[in-house]
């Protein structure tokens, strides 16, 4: 919802008013409603306002109840009445004066409490220390460095780089990674030597001696729901979805992201259902991309179903006319961090699409690995003989499709024999082998396809995916540190108390080809859209877009000599007009999306100060 930064100085130092404004006007396009800061001594807090729900319309930032204890927070709770009555408090508060409460009565501890997106900095003065936390998921940004004497944090990480302190020297094991993998392995790092990351579900502690990480929650193995009847299921999970959709509300004015298929079809009808119970009075539209031309595609149809169905506006964006990399000389798609965003404009677009009606899109990103089941459960129930589940479940099953479930025998013999490999990309020839080698890179490729070990029982798949470092970047991606775009994307199907349960029921029948969803949206989707199998695109945009005339200019990008640090630019094979497309094509790729990178990173200079900040320590207005 907002941007937050925090500087303290270890050495007594006073905190730079000038620059700790500056830190806080960089972040005014993420919150534009309020700017405060706050100062006391060695300890400085900024905040940003961008007010989405009815709470945050009365919510002042930085905040404090005693003047001892300050917190700047980008924060939605979730189950906030459960919180509060646990709290004995009032129940018409602010989601950051929930947290503070939290932490005044349990501590470090209150982080065990709290459900929703947040990420904060909490300074308290009685045990001089810092306490910031990142949630679960790390859908809520959350970036700091240590440099000198001062810890300074923030959820916008070109702001740390405002900071005169905070150098640009880039981390090379993170651009390897990018080169390597598209992505950085390590969510405690960024692409800066100096910046950062405290990864999801950690919280940090800062004092005078030393800087603390520690990881708070770990994504459960050890669920077990079990009902009698087959109709507990789908009245649990729809309990569960409409209590995530409604904590992600809280307002009347809000879009949804929704292609038709049946995740972000879901969404959209809990949502729609949780509006008509709160008022009767709101705005809720549903936002599709669409090709018309360019591939066969039928989300319009699809989606368009949807929409009809649930008497909602939709908005489509149609996408033909894009262009590989389009705009990206434009300030406004520059990235923090490098990313393989061909088509970045079109997300951008999309957002300002929302932007014009509302400040929360809900998105049904997540729905996949939670909702999508595996096989692998039979042989789990084979292994420890446990027959009379295996028979209810089976049984289950045939009642709802007249069929038998899909056991996978022939892939599970593959595995056990050795003959079953996931498909994994070759390693690029391209990278500079000195660069290489001081890294040992050929060793981390290696440890990355190599098989990964079983945690989870029965759910693998589903809890490997869910802890990809991937979701982080994505959210990140989003964030409207990163958009510029006052709009913040909220995910239902990352709702803690909803994947606990997903993770705890029977895959089968719940999971096999999402019976879950398909049985708990009867009658309320359409036929059609229920029925829909789970297919990708019928066509590749990407792949149409290379082949075209006018995409050869991507193979002609000159290489610099920071750029020859990392890649062996004649090394790297041609991608454009090709009949043959492979996924090697993104590998491929990645060394341009670099080079583009390094060619718009400039350092981030101060801006002056244009706005009036209220300084809350002393009360008075600069």
């Amino acid at each position: 919802m907002s941007g937050i930064v925090g500087i303290i100085n270890r050495n007594e130092t006073a905190i730079d008013r000038d620059l700790l404004q500056q830190m806080t006007e960089f972040m005014s396009d993420r919150g534009p409603d309020a700017q405060e800061i706050w100062l006391d001594g060695n300890v400085g807090f900024g905040h940003t306002m961008l007010q989405t729900t009815r709470e945050s319309l009365e919510e002042k930032q930085p905040f404090s109840l005693d003047g001892k204890v300050w917190i700047t927070a980008d924060a939605r709770v979730d189950g906030r009445s459960e919180l509060i009555e646990k709290l004995r408090i009032k129940d018409n508060i602010t989601d950051v004066e929930l947290i503070l409460r939290a932490y005044l009565v349990w501590g470090e501890d209150c982080v065990q409490y709290l459900l929703g997106d947040f990420a904060f900095g909490i300074w308290d003065e009685r045990e001089q220390k810092l306490f910031c936390a990142r949630d679960h998921f790390g859908v809520k940004p959350f970036y700091y460095a240590e440099v000198g004497q001062s810890l300074i944090f923030s959820n916008t990480l070109n702001c740390l780089r405002v900071h005169p302190g905070v150098s640009d020297e880039l981390n090379d094991l993170a651009i390897a990674d990018f080169l390597l993998f598209g992505y950085n392995q390590e969510l405690a790092t960024t692409s800066f030597a100096d910046i950062q990351r405290l990864p999801p579900a950690h919280y940090l502690i800062w004092s005078r001696e030393r800087l603390q990480i520690k990881r708070y929650w770990t994504l459960p193995t050890d669920g077990y729901i079990r009902y009698k009847r087959a109709s507990d299921y789908v009245e649990h999970f729809r309990e569960l979805m409409e209590r995530a959709v409604s904590d992600r509300l809280r307002t009347n004015q809000v879009g949804t992201f929704m292609s038709g298929g049946m995740d972000s079809s879901t969404v959209a009808a809990v949502a729609k259902e949780v509006l008509l119970k709160q008022s009767q009075s709101f705005d809720f539209r549903a936002y599709t991309v669409v090709y018309d031309r360019l591939i066969p595609d039928r989300e319009r149809y699809y989606s368009g179903l949807v929409a009809e169905k649930l008497d909602i506006p939709i908005n489509y964006l149609i996408a033909d006319n894009y262009k590989l990399f389009e705009r990206w000389e434009q300030p406004e798609l520059h990235l923090p961090e490098p990313s393989l965003a061909p088509l970045l404009a079109l997300s951008r677009d999309q957002f300002r699409q929302v932007a014009t009606q509302s400040r929360i899109v809900l998105d049904g990103n997540g729905g996949d690995p939670v909702l999508y089941g595996s096989s692998s459960y039979f042989f789990m129930l084979l292994k420890q003989l446990q027959l009379v589940e295996l028979v209810t479940t089976v049984g289950q099953y045939f009642w709802f499709h007249k069929r038998f479930p899909p056991i996978g025998l022939r892939t599970q013999l593959k595995r056990k024999l050795g003959m079953w490999h996931p498909w994994q990309p070759p390693y690029p020839q391209w990278l500079n082998p000195e660069f290489a080698k001081h890294l040992d890179l050929s060793s981390r490729w290696e440890k990355h396809y190599c098989q990964k070990e079983t945690v989870h029982p029965y759910r693998q798949e589903a809890y490997q995916t869910l802890m990809l470092p991937t979701w982080t970047l994505l959210f990140e991606s989003c964030d409207p540190g990163v958009t510029l775009i006052p709009v913040e994307a909220r995910y239902p199907f990352f709702d803690l108390r909803l994947i606990n349960y997903l993770l705890a029921i029977p895959p089968i029948p719940w999971f096999i080809h999402k019976h879950l969803t398909r049985v708990a949206m009867q009658g309320i989707l359409p036929e059609a859209v229920v029925k829909r199998p789970k297919t990708p695109l019928a066509g590749d945009p990407f792949a149409v877009l290379l082949k075209q005339s006018n995409s050869e200019w991507i193979d002609r990008w000159k290489i610099t000599p920071e750029m020859s640090k990392y890649v062996v630019r004649d090394a790297v094979p041609k991608i454009a007009e090709k009949e043959d497309y492979s996924n090697e094509v993104w590998l491929n790729l990645r060394p341009l999306s670099l080079a583009h990178w390094l060619q718009q990173l400039k350092p981030v200079k101060m801006k002056s100060v244009t706005e009036d900040y209220y300084e809350i320590s002393s009360g008075k207005l600069h």
